[in-house]
């Protein structure tokens, strides 16, 4: 592979931010979890569209380590805030 055939690092940090942002846990199958999960992920979703548009819209001038931290930051603000699915529980755990 030669060095052209690599991504750059700021490219991957970028894209990086956009899979964490995105690789939520599933969630319990509560229907206030599934609510929550869907609603964030919606969310992140959103503001990672919005970071990558703007790389779009301003090819001559990208700044990746803005819209990485965009994204970073967004994410931070919309925490995991249901339950996840645990498959080590059994029903008569609850």
């Amino acid at each position: 592979m030669s060095e052209s055939d690599t991504l750059p690092a700021d490219v991957v940090d970028l894209l990086t931010a956009v899979v964490e942002a995105l690789d939520l846990p599933i969630p319990s199958i509560e229907t206030a979890d599934e609510r929550k999960h869907y609603r964030l992920l919606e969310d992140r979703t959103m503001h990672a569209r919005i970071a990558l548009q703007c790389l779009l819209r301003h090819r001559d001038h990208p700044d990746l380590p803005d819209d990485t931290a965009y994204i970073r930051r967004c994410t931070a603000e919309h925490p995991i805030t249901y339950t996840p699915y645990d498959s080590a529980r059994t029903e008569d755990e609850g």
